[in-house]
């Protein structure tokens, strides 16, 4: 990795810090510390970033991107890990006929090997809404996208 390649990085982090909210320019903004908190990632790792010592690791990035407002593939493509190529987006593999993804896909996704698929699916279903865990994987997960028009649906069926 380049210096100049963690330079873009850096600076592109910096940009959805501060637009974001998070005071990093000033010594006691503690903006710093703050996204470190929020992420659950050492404060010297948000540190190293800024400071241009070093790339932060995959785990780091997995945490602090949500709260960028970003996707860890985002993060990974800016980094340089990884190409677009070699992170295709996940709807290339989305089911036919635009439908949401069952929990049956996404096991066949993870590589679950077929025979192992029902207690996949069986296991899962337990932490889903009642809904989807009685159909088990035929139900339609619930994706991120879809959680506010979901969350909305089952306030108004509440009330």
């Amino acid at each position: 990795m380049s210096t100049r390649e963690l330079d873009a990085f850096a600076a592109w982090v910096e940009g959805l810090m501060r637009e974001r909210g998070y005071d990093i320019d000033t010594p006691r903004g503690g903006g710093k510390s703050r996204i470190a908190d929020e992420a659950g990632v050492h404060r010297a790792a948000v540190t190293r970033l800024l400071q241009r010592q070093s790339m932060p690791d995959l785990e780091t990035m997995r945490r602090i991107a949500p709260l960028l407002g970003v996707s860890v593939r985002d993060m990974l493509i800016r980094s340089g890990r990884v190409s677009p190529e070699e992170l295709p987006f996940a709807s290339q593999g989305a089911p036919p006929g635009g439908r949401p993804p069952t929990i049956e896909d996404f096991a066949r996704w993870l590589g679950v090997p077929e025979g192992r698929r029902e207690v996949f699916v069986k296991v899962v279903s337990q932490f889903l809404e009642p809904d989807a865990a009685a159909a088990g994987g035929d139900a339609p997960v619930e994706t991120p996208a879809d959680a506010p028009a979901a969350a909305e649906g089952r306030r108004r069926a509440r009330d």
